[in-house]
């Protein structure tokens, strides 16, 4: 028989499609099985139609067949089938799409979702391909037709035997080559593993015969090898079943399978909506914190369905940095994919969808904080980081939506508290949120910073990791009361009176702070009289908005450019080591130069900071031992 042209491509477009619209090669299987569920559906709603309410999807199920010595896989359905003008025109014409016609011209309901959409995916079987048969029967037809082709150079049809409706597509592999080992795709563990991959929630029994070895009868030592017919597939998926019948092993169980994680999840959410864009999302809070979440390595996103078909597997844009730790899927049959349905034509659908994602994703945190604190608590100890990650990150444009969940260690209550508690607890006439950064806890407590702020009567947050300053430092107030740190130049704690006398104070020992600060060349913007020092001699406050944790970390990482904060030195004039100094300013300027490096290299040390010249510290000390004794 003649072979015909394609009616509206060139070769060049065919090996443009065959061999660039797709990612990956596997790929043509899912699109092959798609195919053969659409035809399938059509022929099950057509069934429905006529009154034949008898037929089961369970009727028809799609065989994949594989004959590896002569390198042919098959795909077979019992669907609606093709006549010769269908084959004609669906297979003849490239991009022409059968699934879509029958949708416009049927009023189809949600439960007759068909998956087709662009008439591309057959062209598919050609990444793998070197030649492709389509036997078909249409259903009510008694003719069966033979459609074949080797690619761009055209196609042949022609009549052919075939017992039943539906259509065999018969694939003859491509010769491996080098490094492409095409023979893959013949190999029953490989298609078993895209199937599972890809069309695992397809709605007809995918099978095929499986090789497998087990104990003879009788025998308790010799094995035998069969051949059983398997179906591969799961068919309903667990998010499209009712919430009553899915239990919390269900989940559990689907999570480790599907995620491979070894424990149960912390929180399950499932997450149906029905609207402008209508989806339906199963999400995983995870335990633990995957083994490599805080690496480069780490790729966020959730797996993204088309009608039960997977068409990613990790989609980033459905999930905000600050929740990338949530693993699961979303599901909808809205999306307008594009023409390969490996990515999403308009942004606009999948843009609400992730909307809609992230409020629920807070709005079960905000539940399980309320309602499980000891759950939470744990969720936030692994993940706590990458919410204040997301505070500061993009200048602060989610501070508001994140700020609810975070939680802090409260000193007076020794605990871990939301900002909200803080605000609720705090005593009338508090201006701030005072906070302090440092190591650890124990440390933070001992902050000679903190004395004043505690005989207030004030609650102080204790930030130990890197992150928590830059935080708050974005969000600047919450409740409308701004963070305020206890290494602030000013506290907000003085009276008029008190700043009085430290304006005569000021005046009073200028020359000393004058003496101090040229003796520590520069090193600090001002040495002052402290009012919130009250055992301690000596500490360090930052003045600007870079403060003395900033500078740590900022200058803890890998750059060659150092920052530093504008330090002021605040001695406690109440301690016997002000007497001193008062007595050797103008007496001794080389002992009171001495005197004032030691006391800023103690206050280093008790802000946690290195000392420049430790050597220099330690004969300081010494001296100073020597001139005791």
């Amino acid at each position: 028989m003649a072979k015909k042209q394609f009616k509206t491509e060139s070769k060049r477009i065919l090996d443009l499609m065959i061999n660039s619209i797709y990612t990956h090669r596997e790929i043509f299987l899912r699109e092959l099985i798609s195919n053969a569920s659409d035809a399938s559906d059509k022929l099950y709603f057509t069934a429905m139609k006529e009154g034949n309410t008898g037929l089961n999807r369970e009727d028809l199920p799609i065989h994949i067949g594989v004959d590896k010595e002569n390198r042919v896989l098959t795909i077979s359905d019992h669907g609606c089938g093709m006549k010769r003008e269908e084959l004609e025109n669906n297979l003849g014409v490239i991009a022409r799409s059968g699934t879509l016609n029958f949708k416009k011209d049927n009023d189809l309901g949600e439960d007759i979702d068909v998956i087709g959409q662009f008439g591309v995916g057959f062209y598919a079987a050609f990444m793998v391909s070197k030649k492709v048969t389509v036997q078909s029967r249409a259903y009510g037809s008694d003719e069966a037709w033979q459609w074949q082709s080797t690619g761009a150079d055209g196609y042949t049809i022609e009549p052919c035997e075939k017992a039943e409706n539906g259509t065999d597509i018969i694939l003859e592999i491509k010769d491996d080559e080098g490094e492409e080992h095409y023979g893959e795709f013949l190999e029953q563990y490989r298609l078993a593993a895209i199937v599972k991959k890809y069309s695992d929630y397809v709605r007809y029994p995918i099978q095929m015969e499986m090789e497998s070895t087990r104990m003879k009868e009788g025998s308790e030592t010799e094995t035998e090898t069969v051949v059983e017919t398997s179906t591969l597939n799961s068919m309903v998926p667990i998010w499209r079943r009712a919430k009553g019948e899915v239990t919390d092993e269900d989940y559990n169980n689907f999570y480790k399978e599907k995620f491979m994680d070894f424990e149960d999840p912390l929180s399950v959410v499932s997450h149906a909506v029905e609207g402008a864009v209508t989806y339906q999302a199963l999400l995983f809070i995870p335990k633990a914190v995957p083994f490599n979440y805080y690496s480069r390595d780490f790729e966020k996103g959730l797996q993204l369905y088309s009608n039960g078909v997977m068409i990613m597997d990790k989609c980033p844009d459905l999930l905000p940095d600050a929740f990338s730790f949530v693993r699961g899927l979303v599901d909808s049959s809205d999306l307008s994919l594009n023409i390969s349905r490996e990515t999403l034509q308009h942004d606009r659908q999948l843009r609400a969808i992730a909307n809609n994602v992230k409020k629920k994703i807070k709005s079960e945190l905000q539940k399980l904080l309320k309602n499980d604190r000891e759950k939470y608590e744990l969720f936030f100890k692994n993940f706590g980081r990458q919410l204040k990650v997301g505070v500061y990150t993009n200048y602060g444009a989610e501070k508001e939506f994140l700020q609810d969940l975070l939680l802090f260690h409260s000193l007076a209550g020794d605990k871990l508290i939301a900002l909200q508690e803080y605000v609720d607890a705090m005593p009338e006439g508090q201006k701030y949120i005072y906070y302090a950064c440092g190591t650890d806890i124990n440390r933070v407590a001992q902050l000679p910073q903190m004395e004043r702020v505690r005989d207030a009567g004030y609650d102080v947050l204790c930030m130990t990791e890197d992150i928590d300053e830059f935080a708050v430092r974005m969000m600047r107030d919450f409740a409308g009361k701004e963070f305020k740190s206890i290494s602030d130049n000013d506290l907000g704690l003085d009276s008029q009176e008190d700043q009085e006398k430290a304006e005569q104070q000021a005046a009073e020992y200028k020359a000393l702070f004058e003496d101090m600060q040229k003796a520590l060349e520069g090193k600090v913007k001002q040495v002052k009289l402290s009012s919130r020092l009250k055992s301690h001699p000596v500490c360090l406050s930052s003045d600007g908005p870079l403060s003395l944790e900033m500078e740590k970390v900022l200058n803890a990482m890998p750059t060659e450019e150092k920052v530093k904060a504008d330090r002021i030195l605040e001695l406690n004039g109440d301690h016997p080591v002000f007497e001193t100094l008062c007595k050797l300013q103008g007496k001794d300027e080389e002992k009171l130069g001495q005197y004032a490096q030691m006391l800023y290299d103690q206050a280093l040390l008790i802000a946690g900071m290195e000392i420049e010249d430790p050597v220099a510290y330690c004969n300081r000390v010494c001296q100073l031992m020597a001139d005791k004794a």
